[in-house]
């Protein structure tokens, strides 16, 4: 069912959460859009009325788990797609290159060690089930307190840092988690661990509605040809298409989800992904930039709906070591 509205949750507290170490607000992103609505319901949930109860402690162990996870591993798709991609890389360059960031992901799982040094920014995703209810502590909090966790548990780098001054907050925290109300009774969380050589290379576009297929096609190539071999290619590019400036950019986080090689069901956002991965594929950058055949593995698009004078267009790109782990409570 498709529902062309955006929600917000008025009763999100920004206030509360304060850095210990840097003593200033930390970033909170809220952001709730609801295009398709997905029940999270149990098979054989129950039919009265009341509301299922979730301790947030189960919120923060659920994210200490899919971070230790997620960091060590590259997503099943992605180790698919790139075996495909050395088998017909015609550059011998590029086809050791694949060869070698393949042997990477695997060691790295079997020895339980980063699958990159750079373990990211904890991009957080909540789906939550309208019917239920938290009890415990703040919500966010148990959020934090899990990557916390994890990232001191798994050896991993902490990256975040106050944008200003540079100091390190010391423990990978705060996550960015971006909240969205569902029908249902469970608790769908997926973790990824975002770096920022790809993060650095992604882009937006306010594109004139003129523009039309041709325009997005373009934006979407325009982007990985101006980052060349920066986001260590082969790229998972991840493209949002409509809504305002701030939910195209979101889309385009969450298009990063999807597992690369599924297709979108609309056929003509499907043509998209299709075209620009094909055209991407001929600039010849190539896997770390070597100039072959690989330049990125997928494209996948996310659309919403838009205001009538403008075509919102958002690029979000992932290098080749795609994290991603997903639980429901």
């Amino acid at each position: 069912m498709h529902i062309y509205n955006n929600t917000q949750n008025p009763a999100a507290r920004l206030d509360e959460n304060v850095s210990p170490v840097l003593k200033y607000p930390a970033p909170r992103v809220i952001i709730i859009h609801q295009y398709e609505r997905r029940s999270i319901s149990a098979p054989c949930a129950g039919t009265d009325d009341s509301m299922r109860v979730i301790d947030t402690k189960q919120i923060e162990e659920c994210v200490y788990r899919l971070a230790l996870k997620a960091c060590v591993s590259v997503t099943p798709s992605c180790s698919r797609a790139m075996s495909a991609a050395a088998e017909r890389e015609s550059s011998p360059a590029c086809a050791f290159a694949l060869r070698v960031l393949a042997e990477n992901a695997s060691l790295a799982l079997r020895e339980k060690m980063p699958v990159c040094q750079d373990t990211g920014m904890s991009a957080v995703f909540i789906s939550i089930g309208q019917e239920v209810a938290f009890s415990g502590g703040a919500l966010a909090d148990c959020v934090d307190s899990g990557v916390r966790r994890a990232y001191e548990d798994g050896y991993f780098r902490k990256s975040v840092c106050d944008p200003l001054t540079r100091v390190n907050t010391s423990d990978n925290t705060p996550a960015v988690i971006h909240y969205d109300v569902v029908p249902g009774d469970r608790v769908k969380i997926t973790f990824m661990p975002k770096g920022f050589g790809s993060e650095n290379m992604s882009r937006i576009y306010m594109l004139k509605p003129s523009e039309g297929v041709e325009g997005v096609i373009g934006a979407i190539v325009g982007a990985v040809r101006d980052a060349g071999s920066r986001p260590c290619p082969p790229v998972y590019v991840g493209v949002g298409i409509g809504g305002t400036f701030e939910s195209c950019a979101l889309l385009a986080k969450k298009a990063l989800i999807r597992p690369i090689g599924e297709h979108h069901i609309r056929d003509d956002v499907a043509y998209i992904e299709t075209e620009a991965l094909e055209r991407i594929n001929a600039l010849r950058i190539g896997c770390q930039g070597f100039g072959g055949d690989t330049t990125a593995l997928g494209v996948s698009c996310e659309v919403m709906p838009t205001h009538i004078a403008g075509l919102p267009v958002a690029v979000n790109i992932q290098c080749n070591c795609v994290r991603c782990e997903t639980e429901v409570l």
